[in-house]
C-alpha cells in the first residue's frame, strides 16, 4: 500500500494537484513527486485576471497563475491551466453578492470548494486519469473503520476544517491532503528544501475576487442599484439613523455602525448606556437593528443544506463540539437532524438544530455550523437563523 493508500507503486499513481500558487500547494506537489508518484498539475483561473495583477495575498490569478507554472517546471511535472471563470462567476460571485444582499456573511471559500475545485476539478482529474486529487489543505483524511474520514489538522493553528465541511463522502475517497499531519513550519522548511521559488510568499489573506478587502464594492458591481440605503433602529423601535445598504453589516458587529456620538445608548430609555452592537439585518425592510450586548444571546441555530460524514444519521440529538465562525472555539451542544437525515450520499441534504450548552453571541446567517466529535468533522451546515 503506498503513501495514498493505493495498492500499487507511486510510479503507477497518478495524482493530480490543485497548485494555488502558494506554497502550501506547491509543497504538495514536490513532495508527491519526491515520493515517485506521477504528478500532475493543474490551476484554475478563477476570476478576472486584470483585477489581480500585483496584488499580493489573492489566489488563482495573475502572479499566482504564473509562480505555480514555474513550480512546476522547477520540480519537474506537467502543468495545466484551467480557464474556470465563467464558473466561478456563476457558483460563488454571484451566490456572495446574492448572501449580502440577503443580510447574509457569506464564506464563498466553502462555496468555491463545493461547487467548483471539489466538483469540477475533481471530475477533471479523472479525466486526466487520475485516482486522486491532492490538495494543500490543512485537514487529515483518516481511513476508518466505515470508510474515509476527515479529521482536523495536526496543527490546530492552520486547521482548515471548518471550510471544508460540504465535501461529500464520494469526494473525499477521492481526495488526499498530503500536509494535514504537520505543521506549517515544516511545510516551509521543505519548500526551502525544494528550493520552490514561493518558498517566502506570504499566506492569502483576502477573498481572491474582492480588491482591497471592500466586500461593498464588489456587491455593487455585481448587482449594480440594489443596494438600498434604510434606517438604523435600536431593538426597542427607535430609529437611530440611516445606513447606506445592509452589505455593510454584520451580526455581532460593534465598530462602524455608522452612528456617531449614538454608538453607545441607553438600552431602555433613562437606563445604563450599553455599547451598541448589530443584532439583526434585515434585508426586505432595510433596517439593521442594533442593540446591547446582552440581546445577540442566542442558543437555538437553526442550519440548513447539511452535509453528514458521520456514517448513519442519528435517530435522535447527539452530543457534538460546533464551530460557528472558523475563528472561534469550538462549543458544547446537541445536534438534531431532521427527518431526511442531512446525509449527502443519498442526494437530499436535509437541515438540522443545534442546542448550545452556553448562550453564545453574534451567530450570524450565512456562517457555517460545523459539527465535531473529537477530532472528526461528521458534518456541517450554513446558518439560517437562531433564537
Amino acid at each position: 500500500m503506498n503513501s495514498l493508500g493505493f495498492d500499487k507503486a507511486p510510479a503507477d499513481t497518478r495524482v493530480v494537484v490543485a497548485m494555488s500558487g502558494g506554497v502550501d500547494s506547491s509543497v504538495t506537489a514536490a513532495l508527491l513527486k519526491e515520493e515517485g508518484y506521477d504528478v500532475v498539475g493543474v490551476t484554475l483561473q478563477l476570476y478576472d485576471h486584470g483585477m489581480a495583477v500585483g496584488r499580493k495575498g489573492a489566489c488563482c490569478a495573475g502572479q499566482d497563475i504564473y509562480d505555480a507554472s514555474r513550480v512546476a517546471e522547477t520540480i519537474g511535472i506537467p502543468h495545466y491551466v484551467l480557464d474556470y471563470e465563467s464558473r466561478f462567476s456563476d457558483a460563488v460571485m454571484q451566490d456572495f453578492a446574492d448572501s449580502y444582499l440577503r443580510g447574509e456573511t457569506p464564506i464563498p471559500c466553502v462555496r468555491c470548494n463545493q461547487r467548483v475545485k471539489f466538483r469540477d476539478l475533481l471530475d477533471q482529474a479523472r479525466d486526466l486519469g487520475a485516482e486522486a486529487l491532492a490538495t494543500g489543505h490543512y485537514v487529515r483524511r483518516v481511513q476508518g473503520a466505515n470508510g474515509a474520514e476527515l479529521h482536523r489538522a495536526a496543527d490546530p493553528s492552520k486547521d482548515q476544517s471548518y471550510f471544508l465541511f460540504a465535501t461529500t463522502q464520494a469526494q473525499l475517497d477521492f481526495l488526499r491532503f498530503p500536509l494535514g499531519g504537520m505543521p506549517k513550519t515544516e511545510t516551509r522548511a521543505l519548500a526551502d528544501r525544494y528550493n520552490l521559488p514561493v518558498a517566502d510568499k506570504p499566506d492569502s489573506q483576502d477573498i481572491c475576487f474582492v480588491p482591497n478587502g471592500s466586500y461593498a464594492a464588489v456587491v455593487n458591481r455585481l448587482r449594480p442599484g440594489a443596494v438600498t440605503p434604510g434606517d438604523i433602529v435600536h431593538v426597542d423601535g427607535r430609529v437611530l439613523g440611516r445606513h447606506e445598504g445592509v452589505i455593510n453589516y454584520t451580526v455581532g458587529q460593534r465598530k462602524g455602525l455608522g452612528l456617531g456620538g449614538n454608538a453607545t445608548l441607553a438600552a431602555e430609555p433613562g437606563g445604563d448606556t450599553d455599547p451598541l452592537y448589530v443584532v439583526h439585518v434585515d434585508a426586505a425592510s432595510a433596517q439593521v437593528v442594533v442593540g446591547p450586548r446582552a440581546a445577540l444571546a442566542r442558543t437555538r441555530v437553526t442550519v440548513r443544506e447539511v452535509n453528514w460524514l458521520g456514517g448513519a444519521a442519528p435517530a435522535e440529538g447527539i452530543p457534538v463540539a460546533v464551530k460557528l465562525r472558523s475563528a472561534q472555539p469550538a462549543l458544547t451542544a446537541r445536534l438534531f437532524l431532521d427527518s431526511q437525515g442531512g446525509d449527502s450520499q443519498d442526494g437530499a441534504p436535509g437541515g438540522a438544530i443545534v442546542e448550545l450548552d452556553q448562550p453564545q453571541f453574534g451567530v450570524a446567517p450565512g456562517q457555517a455550523a460545523v459539527f465535531y466529535q473529537d477530532d472528526r468533522v461528521l458534518g456541517g451546515g450554513w446558518i439560517v437563523g437562531a433564537a
